[in-house]
């Protein structure tokens, strides 16, 4: 069978090949009505050797949706977000759901424009990092008539469903730890401040939990850019220099925490002993570093399956109510930089 390359294929270019007609292909590739194994093996080889792919807008004319799930986050350099791919992909691989993701940058007016593009498409569902949007991304989710499962944080209220950690919690836990292993001044140090609403809330329940013990934060640094290691040693150096009686540092995520902790054993810095340090997320990757820093996991990989559960359950049974406010425990890990007591 010769087929023109420059023109797509159609069930009629699978019809001819398989010898069946083009309402049984359909049936097959739609996995609809009754058609014997013999004849879906033929049709589904024949399929494969062409490279046909269906053509699912004509579909979605008719369903007014697509089996696409929205995933919008702010970053791809960021590790937190693709452990929370892998979940959601996890849950999604054994339905017909496929994840579709769209970037950020931590702007309110690009998360606007990105799913303003992904609901033109009408997915089935929709996961977006964070409950802080703009008046005009609410307005459109709300109107969306799909799931919408906010994550990351429970901060808050959502629009729909929300799946994630209460970051003021966090922030609070932490603190209590770093009180009760007898450091006094500390500093702490954010990137992307002030778009990311996650650290910014941690920050909170930091600080409010050391005014209880007449505490106030010593030194502080709110960077607008992204996080490296690079930046966790300048911010670190800087802080140290101005303040040089730190014995504590706090950081918003653990690739700056992590920049901090190889600037002060350069240094000759005794840590956790002269300073101890902390940071957040529990990212793997820095598990190799000459001391394991101490952390909080932010439940990265839960979040996703269970945000995709979400999504999975609400689309089979519309109609029954399920655990639409998820709200996940994160642990601290002390590592070898924070005291214990």
């Amino acid at each position: 069978m010769t087929i023109d390359p420059k023109r797509p294929l159609t069930l009629r270019d699978v019809s001819e090949a398989s010898g069946v007609s083009e309402m049984t292909v359909s049936r097959v590739l739609r996995k609809r009505g009754d058609v014997s194994d013999a004849t879906r093996e033929k049709v589904l080889a024949a399929a494969k050797e062409l490279g046909y792919v269906p053509n699912k807008i004509a579909g979605a004319l008719a369903s007014s949706r697509v089996n696409l799930v929205a995933v919008i986050i702010p970053s791809l350099k960021n590790m937190v977000f693709p452990e929370v791919l892998t979940g959601i992909n996890e849950v999604l691989e054994d339905t017909e759901l496929q994840p579709v993701v769209g970037v950020t940058d931590y702007m309110p007016e690009k998360e606007e424009r990105v799913l303003y593009e992904m609901l033109s498409w009408r997915p089935s569902g929709v996961i977006i990092a964070g409950l802080e949007h703009s008046d005009a991304s609410r307005a459109m989710m709300e109107a969306a008539g799909i799931p919408v499962v906010e994550i990351m944080d429970t901060d808050g209220k959502p629009v729909d469903a929300m799946v994630g950690i209460s970051h003021r919690r966090a922030g609070r836990e932490m603190a209590k730890a770093i009180l009760k292993a007898g450091y006094q001044n500390i500093g702490f140090m954010g990137t992307k401040m002030p778009l990311d609403h996650r650290a910014r809330k941690r920050f909170e329940g930091f600080t409010e939990v050391l005014a209880k013990s007449g505490i106030e934060i010593m030194d502080r640094d709110f960077y607008s850019g992204g996080s490296a290691l690079l930046k966790g040693r300048e911010m670190t150096a800087a802080m140290l220099e101005r303040t040089p009686e730190l014995d504590f540092l706090y950081y918003s995520n653990d690739m700056i925490g992590a920049g901090g902790l190889l600037y002060l054993l350069d240094q000759g810095i005794d840590v956790p002993g002269q300073i101890g340090l902390a940071g957040f997320n529990g990212v793997e990757l820095l598990q190799g570093l000459p001391r394991r820093l101490a952390t909080m996991d932010a439940c990265r990989l839960e979040i996703g399956r269970a945000a995709a559960q979400v999504i999975v359950d609400r689309l089979s049974e519309p109609t029954v109510a399920g655990d639409n406010q998820i709200t996940l425990t994160p642990t601290i890990s002390f590592g070898d930089t924070l005291k214990r007591r």
